[in-house]
């Protein structure tokens, strides 16, 4: 796919993978519709790359969880641009808690998140997405596949949004729409400081080895590389892959590896 002049939606735009996707397709002249609740950033982001690659932009303020937002930025997108070539569902929420101390909320909220506004918007952009034939995509994770200690509801979401899409692209198989889910490994952004801890506040802290992991730039060329080349997944590193095939393979051995690997991460919550 040439991206010049195509119209690209991403969700959770004002961070992270999510601002390092737009800067990628921006790159490559493509016009986009940058979404999250960070609306100020958001603003500062849209101007920033409108300047810098002479594209046209517009920042809407979303809450993924909302399905009313949801419709509302579908609408502004065809409002403004006519057209929607790809969705980018990016917008999502990690936790990090024990289920026998967590409040329920915090399940519901990276639900709410993480697989509802996955599903919200690809709800209503879908009739535009058949008329260009385009992509819709879902940020996903090896939590996902392989569900790991601590993330109970992050795992829970990624599982069902990996459902979600898989039905979706099975359902779509002759229409010529792309449907793609993308599992970055572990990546150096702010989703693990504002993961959520047992009472639903933000951590505020990381508990991993930030500058041993893939950069949110790294991850965004893969992204928009898979979505050029018309993939069906992309798990984009040699751990995550070895893990969802050791999963598949020796389930129980996965467990206790995953076990061991998570008493590792600082102050552990599983010894």
């Amino acid at each position: 796919m040439d991206f010049k002049n195509k119209v690209i939606v991403i969700t959770g735009a004002s961070s992270g993978i999510g601002k390092a996707c737009a800067e990628e397709f921006a790159k490559r002249g493509a016009n986009l519709v940058l979404a999250a609740r960070q609306y100020v950033s958001l603003c500062e982001i849209t101007a920033q790359l409108q300047a810098k690659y002479g594209i046209k932009a517009i920042a809407v303020q979303v809450d993924v969880s909302k399905e009313e937002d949801c419709h509302l930025l579908i609408k502004q997108a065809v409002n403004t641009f006519g057209k929607i070539d790809v969705l980018l569902n990016n917008a999502g929420i990690s936790m990090r808690a024990l289920f026998s101390e967590l409040d329920l909320s915090v399940l519901k909220n990276l639900m709410d998140v993480n697989f509802w506004g996955t599903v919200y918007c690809s709800k209503y952009a879908l009739d535009e997405i058949l008329k260009t034939k385009g992509s819709i995509i879902g940020v996903s994770s090896i939590a996902g596949y392989r569900g790991l200690p601590g993330r109970t509801g992050y795992s829970a979401s990624k599982f069902a949004m990996n459902g979600f899409m898989e039905s979706l692209r099975t359902e779509l198989l002759h229409s010529g729409v792309h449907v793609m889910v993308a599992c970055p490994g572990f990546t150096a952004s702010n989703i693990r400081v504002a993961a959520l801890a047992k009472d639903g506040q933000a951590h505020g802290e990381t508990s991993m080895e930030e500058g041993k992991m893939m950069t949110a730039e790294q991850v965004a060329i893969t992204i928009v590389n898979g979505i050029a080349a018309r993939k069906r997944t992309l798990i984009m590193t040699g751990q995550g892959k070895l893990t969802v095939l050791l999963n598949k393979l020796f389930p129980a051995l996965t467990d206790k590896l995953v076990f061991n690997h998570f008493t590792k991460e600082k102050n552990a919550l599983i010894k």
